[in-house]
């Protein structure tokens, strides 16, 4: 599937601002970037740097005044997302070292605090992907998605508390219960086709078998048609903007629709290399 997706934040200064934002999504296993624009205005000088995570961030400085930023994409995604329910849990010692902090608590992932629950959901299951579903079929059944029932601030530990909340805080609550029992998530920002209302969109991924899966909560059976822009240990690593000094949001739009081009391929007929 090709997918056009778009993202429009105006914002209003009274002095300037540092700020960094994470825009830019990059092209690898599961998506390919055809085209892409970035603008902003005013014009002003920007510098581009890879995070810790892999994620492209540009950093400047916002004047005083009003400012405008729109980026469009063109991107290759796969229809549907990869399932291996006999894919096995890597044990903690044969991790990578680099994956080693995906298993940590986090600002927002107190995973050290949901050992008791995550437990309790995987039961005797097998030590494989299955563990990792019906943590996600969990969240599904018993967290209620109510817009504006969260903030900033809103961590797992108060969603598993609270019982309710949104995108984001579906995706903080399972990566804290895959990293309870040893298995490192991390989570993704993005886009995701038919999402309503529009909005970016947040999810999880688990490491298993070797490679990352997707998991969203949100949805019954996760879907593919997703654009991913960053990824992170929680919300606190993948913010689309981070401005250091006081602002006020004017707007923010985000689209996305798909895209039908005589003689592309889907994803699923590409090549294998």
């Amino acid at each position: 599937m090709i997918l056009d997706a778009t993202c429009q934040l105006d914002y209003q200064t009274t002095v300037e601002v540092p700020v960094i934002f994470m825009l830019r999504p990059r092209s690898g296993w599961a998506q390919w970037i055809i085209r892409e624009e970035f603008h902003i205005h005013p014009p002003v000088p920007m510098v581009e740097f890879t995070d810790l995570y892999g994620n492209l961030c540009q950093r400047t400085v916002m004047p005083a005044g009003d400012f405008h930023l729109s980026v469009q994409y063109r991107v290759l995604v796969p229809d549907s997302v990869d399932v291996d329910i006999y894919a096995h849990l890597v044990p903690v010692q044969q991790l990578p070292t680099e994956l080693l902090h995906y298993l940590l608590p986090s600002r927002y992932c107190q995973s050290h605090e949901l050992t008791s629950l995550a437990a309790s959901i995987v039961g005797n299951a097998f030590p494989d992907y299955r563990q990792v579903a019906s943590i996600h079929a969990w969240i599904r059944q018993n967290i209620v998605y109510e817009s504006g029932s969260s903030d900033s601030s809103t961590s797992a530990l108060d969603i598993e508390q609270r019982r309710r909340g949104v995108c984001r805080d579906f995706a903080h609550l399972g990566i804290a219960l895959c990293r309870a029992i040893n298995v490192p998530a991390r989570m993704v920002v993005g886009f995701l086709h038919l999402l309503y209302p529009m909005d970016l969109h947040a999810w999880f991924e688990a490491y298993i078998g070797g490679r990352w899966f997707t998991f969203d909560p949100t949805q019954d059976f996760t879907s593919g048609s997703r654009i991913v822009v960053a990824y992170g240990r929680d919300a606190a690593d993948v913010a689309l903007a981070t401005l250091f000094g006081p602002f006020a949001m004017q707007r923010m739009h985000v689209t996305v629709n798909e895209v039908f081009e005589p003689g592309h391929h889907s994803w699923d007929q590409l090549p294998v290399w």
